[in-house]
């Protein structure tokens, strides 16, 4: 929890500072839509218990849906994400959901067209939520890397493709309900594809 308040408290302030900086900058939304597949380990434990689940399996190519709001310029942008994926296979359910702070600089390569990459910083929620099975949760980390094109379609409208890789170390725990601990699933990764419909304002 101590982790998770200093990443809260550190995205706050370099908002804040951004914002100050950049009072002339255009506001911007975005609805996105992709798909993401995750790597999830399995404890010992776990693996002794489920030895036919493929734990990279959980959430694999599932849909994904985010928003997004931000400050934008001609060199780049700044933004907060939302967004979130569920899956299941074998019996167990995930569902992870991500808040980030982002920053992504431009490269044009033609009048309406511009390449962008950046990096990305926030927390995941990971839930466990199997038939069957005690519900869980946990926090951790999210850091990584996006990149891709936006082509703009009017003064003040643009969709992208893009494709982002996170590294988290968000973990939750499975039990029946009333019994022991079967096990830890750890996320170690996620990777996503995704379309995205911006409106700047």
């Amino acid at each position: 929890m101590k982790t998770l308040n200093t990443l809260i408290a550190a995205m706050a302030v370099c908002a804040a500072g951004l914002t100050t900086a950049a009072q002339a900058d255009d506001n911007f939304a975005s609805l996105t839509y992709g798909q993401t597949s995750d790597k999830v380990r399995k404890s010992g434990l776990l693996q002794r218990n489920t030895d036919g689940l493929n734990a990279d399996g959980i959430i694999g190519k599932d849909s994904t849906w985010g928003a997004r709001l931000g400050k934008i310029n001609d060199q780049g942008r700044y933004y907060l994400t939302y967004d979130n994926v569920s899956g299941d296979h074998g019996g167990v359910k995930l569902r992870q959901e991500n808040l980030l702070g982002s920053y992504d600089l431009f490269l044009p390569v033609g009048d309406t067209t511009k390449l962008f990459g950046g990096g990305s910083l926030g927390m995941t929620k990971l839930t466990q939520d199997s038939p069957g099975a005690s519900r869980d949760t946990d926090y951790g980390y999210a850091v990584g890397l996006q990149a891709g094109v936006i082509q703009e379609v009017t003064d003040n409208t643009s969709v992208e493709l893009g494709y982002r890789y996170l590294r988290s170390n968000a973990a939750t725990e499975i039990s029946a309900h009333g019994g022991p601990k079967e096990g830890t699933l750890r996320l170690t990764s996620s990777a996503q594809t995704y379309l995205a419909a911006t409106y700047k304002f």
